[in-house]
Parts: structure tokens; sequence; C-alpha cells
């Protein structure tokens, strides 16, 4: 028999009730770690729809709230085959912000993504079900492929940002009775943006301990002191804001739309192989073994049960966090009740209307700066993926190619205007669809290399 392990020693044990000192600032690395990613996606869309300030805290509470339920799901499975029952932390995506743009381009608004995530969680599902037969189409140079464009496609996006949102306009800027500092492109956007991202810059690769691992989050906070020193934030929406309120079901309503319910199911499905990724780098870095069939089903299918509430609660797509199982793997901490204590931490955010409202104030100049540095952070994690396969002139051909027709075409989506308008939702405004499609294409018809 195995001694029973007691005090921290339990830390490294998946069960057991570890000591609550050491529990909290577990958490609290694990919470810090992925927070502004997981509400900065909402923040985007919100922007991208152009919700209301109060509609805007409600998407930013459906997330909060249901990235703990989706966490809390994976942590204690539900019967044989819901949940993984490992220790990760799920929160929402960047990796469906670009199609969820084109949705709400479109003009479906969140309603229609909504819809969308309904069906992406039921392929999810599927996926789940099928996932040994299903993996076999992915692997590492599909996902790298898939995730470098990804983050290729955010890009604009984070410049945007840095300049200080489209949606500043000069005339827009005069009618809110805004600072003129807040007019898209001007000088002090660019500046404060600057100086977020050289805070981010600095934290990352001289910090050291908790200032290394939340370099993102301080970096917005020295931003938005800057910021708010210039005038440029606005606090009259948390002052009205509530101290609780729960979410409410369905609040921006559900649409269904041929077109982004494609997009949506098919990133559905890659983010499905890509958490197999997460799911076993969890398990080597943290308890030196693979994980099981059951593990790995339990926890897809969970993901997408808990994408179909989400959508129901009006939250956006919730997927594992690759940030959180590198700490996982560099502190070899996998008792589920630390993550349990991160997820109350999320849903304690996510109850409570004027933190989210608080969130709303950060000016886009800020999220530019620090976001800019997240999504090259993507882009190199899916070239990592690609190299883990070997630079062979064959798999340059397949992420090349995939690349330069899914980032090309949304470029240049005009290109497909003779088209019906479904086709260019699904094909034309983002490019992770097309370099998916072409990446499976290629790899399926092209002859493997000899050993």
């Amino acid at each position: 028999m195995k001694p029973v392990a007691t005090g921290r020693e339990i830390l490294f044990q998946p069960r057991g009730i570890p000591p609550l000192g050491a529990s909290v600032s577990l958490a609290l690395q694990h919470l810090v770690a992925m927070i502004v990613g997981c509400v900065t996606p909402p923040i985007i869309i919100a922007g991208a729809v152009g919700l209301s300030p109060a509609d805007q805290v409600l998407l930013i509470q459906a997330s909060l709230v249901m990235s703990a339920v989706s966490t809390l799901l994976q942590l204690f499975p539900i019967g044989k085959y819901f949940g993984s029952g490992l220790p990760v932390i799920l929160g929402v995506s960047f990796a469906y912000v670009p199609s969820m743009q084109a949705i709400a381009a479109s003009g479906g608004g969140i309603g229609a993504v909504a819809g969308a995530m309904l069906v992406g969680g039921i392929v999810a599902v599927l996926v789940g079900l099928f996932v040994r037969k299903i993996r076999l189409l992915f692997p590492s140079v599909i996902t790298g492929t898939v995730v470098f464009t990804i983050g290729l496609s955010l890009y604009p996006t984070a410049i945007n940002y840095m300049a200080g949102g489209t949606a500043n306009t000069a005339e827009a800027v005069a009618a809110q009775g805004l600072p003129e500092a807040m007019v898209y492109g001007s000088w002090q956007n660019w500046a404060i943006a600057a100086f977020t991202l050289a805070v981010v810059l600095l934290l990352t690769n001289h910090g050291r301990g908790i200032c290394k691992l939340a370099s993102i989050l301080l970096g917005i906070l020295a931003g938005y002191a800057v910021a708010f020193a210039a005038g440029m934030v606005d606090l009259s929406g948390v002052t009205g804001a509530g101290w609780f309120s729960l979410p409410r079901p369905v609040p921006f309503g559900v649409t269904f739309e041929l077109s982004g319910c494609v997009a949506l199911g098919l990133l559905f499905a890659i983010n499905s192989i890509q958490a197999i990724g997460d799911f076993t780098a969890t398990t080597v870095g943290g308890m030196d073994r693979e994980p099981t069939t059951r593990e790995l089903q339990g926890g897809i299918v969970a993901y997408g049960v808990s994408n179909v509430i989400t959508a129901l609660l009006g939250g956006l797509p919730t997927a594992t966090y690759s940030q959180n199982v590198g700490i996982v793997a560099t502190n070899k901490v996998v008792n589920r009740w630390v993550f349990a204590l991160t997820g109350a931490f999320l849903l304690l955010a996510g109850v409570v209307p004027k933190f989210s409202a608080a969130l709303t104030t950060i000016p886009q100049c800020v999220l530019g700066g620090a976001t800019v540095a997240v999504f090259s952070t993507i882009a190199m994690t899916g070239m990592k993926l690609i190299a883990a396969e070997g630079i062979t002139a064959r798999n340059t051909t397949i992420v090349g190619l995939s690349a330069a027709l899914g980032v090309g075409i949304s470029q240049a989506s005009a290109a497909l205007a003779q088209f019906p308008e479904a086709v260019t939702t699904i094909f034309g405004k983002s490019p992770v669809v097309i370099a998916t499609l072409m990446a499976v294409f290629l790899n399926l018809v092209l002859p493997k290399e000899e050993k």
C-alpha cells in the first residue's frame, strides 16, 4: 500500500483536501494567468456588435460564470463519460474571435453567435464520442497550422485597438463627450499602447515569480493608470452597476445562420482535438502518464455540453487554457481542489456586476498594447506544434499554402463578391476555415515522405 499523503504532499495528488493557505495562493496564480485572456474576447466582441454598456456587462458576466462552471464540470466528472477529472482550467477562447466577429458583422449579433455555439457544442460532443477515429485527421501539423492562422488573423484586431478602436471616430468621440485623445489613430492612443506593451515585454523577459506570470495583467494595470491620469477612463458605468446578479437565460436571443453554424462547428471540432493536446500535456507534465481514453472522451463531451449551456446563458465559447497547463507542468500541483478554488474565484467575479463593469472601462489602446503580445504568442504556439513534426518540404507546403489562402482571401474578401453571401461569411471573413480545410485536404492527398 502507498503511504497516505499529508500536508503539502496532497497538493501533488489529484484527491485529498490540501492546506487552505497553499491552495488559495496556487489558485490565485492560476487565476492571474488566465483572467485577462478570459475577459478580453467578450470586450472585443461587444465592441464589434456595438452592445450597450449594460449588455457588455451581461456578456462578460455570463462568460466568467460559465468559465467557472465549465472548469468545475471537468474537475468533478458526472458518470463515466462526462468530465475528464483532470486538473485543467477553461476560459473564453481567442480561437473563436475571428469567426464571431464575422458572424457579428453579418448582422446576426450575439444571438447568431449563440446559435452557432449550440451547433458547435453538439459537434464537440460527437467528436468526443468518436475521438479515437477523428483525431487521426488532425496531426500536429494541422492543429499547428490552425493555431498559427488564428494568431495571424487576430493581429488586425490588436492594431486597431492600439490605435483606439475603429468605433472611436472624431464624430463619435465628440458626441459622447469623450477626450479628443481617444480619437482613433491619435498619438495619445499609440503612446499608451506602446507603454503598455513595453511593460508587458519587460516583465515577460526580466520579471520573476508572480511578476513574470502576471505580466499581461500588470501591463494592463500600468497602462490603465496612465490612461486614467490622461482622463481617458469613464467610471460612470461602474457606479451604476449592482453588487450581485446572476446570468439570465437567453439574454441576447438565439438565431441560426447556416454560414455561422458551419464556421463555428468546424472550429469546435478543431478545438476538441486541440484539447487532447492540453489534456495530454497536463497528465504528462503533472502526473507522468498519458491520459486514458475515458478521460479524453469525458473531457471533450463535457467541453461540448458546457458550451451548449454557455450559449443559452449568453456567454462566449470556452476552451482549455494552455497557460494553466504550463503552470501544472512547472509546479506539478494537480490537486483538483486548487483548481476548484480558481473556478470559485471566477464564479465570484462573474456574479459581481461592478467587477464586469470595471473591465469595460479599460481603454481600447491599453487592451491593444497587451493583447498584441498575447496574439503573437498564439501564432508562435502554432509554429511550435508545426516544428514538432519537422519543417519538411511536405509540411512547409501544407502550412504555407493553407495560411496563404486563408489569410489572403480574408484580407481580400471582395474577391468572393460574386458568390452567395453565405459563402463569403464562411470562407471570406475568417481565415481559419479555409486554412483548416486546406490543411486537412493537403495532408490527405500529399504523399507521405519517406523516413
